[in-house]
């Protein structure tokens, strides 16, 4: 019974919940990325670090958007033209304590970036 429930709950959690990269795992592999120079564009970690970037602010957005569609604030307010730079996203998750990083997914970290640079007023 319990691995039909367990069975039943993993095939009910979205697809990404189950790919979610932590922070730890991010930074690592930027850092290697990092030691390749210009070769790192090449790389098959390059892209699959800007898809778990571009995935997480798609689900942050959607998340924003649907908090304003019932009149609530999200969890960051960002200008007509926001965006974030890789060096904002790096210096960001290496100042989260290394012992949270393996725990804490990139869409967590990134709301956290998001909020502190775009804070809802009022």
């Amino acid at each position: 019974m319990k691995k039909l429930i367990l069975g039943a709950l993993l095939i009910a959690l979205p697809l990404s919940a189950l790919q979610a990269m932590n922070v730890a795992a991010f930074l690592q592999k930027a850092d290697a990325l990092e030691k390749k120079g210009m070769m790192a564009l090449f790389s098959s970690d390059y892209r699959l670090l800007k898809s778990e970037v571009e995935a997480a602010s798609a689900t942050l957005r959607t998340e924003r958007l649907a908090a304003e569609r019932i009149h609530r604030h999200g969890a960051y307010c960002p200008p007509a033209q926001a965006g974030l730079k890789s060096d904002e996203i790096l210096a960001y998750f290496r100042a989260i304590p290394a012992a949270q990083r393996p725990r804490m997914d990139v869409k967590v970290a990134l709301r956290g970036l998001l909020a502190r640079k775009y804070p809802c007023r009022g």
